[in-house]
């Protein structure tokens, strides 16, 4: 059986946002959690995609029908031409570009080390915070 195609509507793309949003602070735990059970390559890992899924969801909320990259720099270029406030996050999230392969590839890092071995406590910890102010940024657009 064929399902019908659905149309695209403003409803539709706002509730994708929220979706997306709700997943990133679900990520953003989650790297939490790690962190306490020093998982850190992991815990960094899950800040990225927390920050990229808050990212994601704002350009959702505001209309973005199709998101075909991974890259923070990118998504934080498009947010910023609809937010100012997105400007002062360029530096963290070009940090945060660095951990999207690295920490979960053993072939993503230089030398013999695994992710594992590599990533510490310092890392997670400044991953996370990077994030959590991404997606406090975020929060003042999706919970309005």
């Amino acid at each position: 059986m064929r399902g019908r195609k659905k149309a695209i509507t403003s409803d539709f793309i706002s509730e994708l946002g929220y979706r997306w949003y709700k997943q990133a602070k679900a990520d953003l735990n989650s790297g939490k959690n790690t962190l306490n059970a020093q998982n850190y390559e992991w815990s960094c890992f899950q800040a990225q995609q927390a920050a990229e899924k808050g990212i994601m969801s704002f350009l959702y909320k505001n209309g973005y029908t199709s998101i075909l990259t991974h890259s923070l720099k990118e998504l934080i270029r498009e947010a910023k031409k609809i937010e100012n406030e997105f400007f002062r996050k360029e530096s963290e999230v070009k940090s945060l570009d660095l951990y999207y392969i690295p920490t979960r590839c053993p072939n993503g890092l230089a030398g013999n080390l695994a992710p594992f071995e590599f990533y510490e406590e310092e890392d997670a910890k400044k991953c996370l915070n990077y994030a959590e102010s991404i997606l406090k940024i975020v929060k003042k657009f999706m919970e309005k």
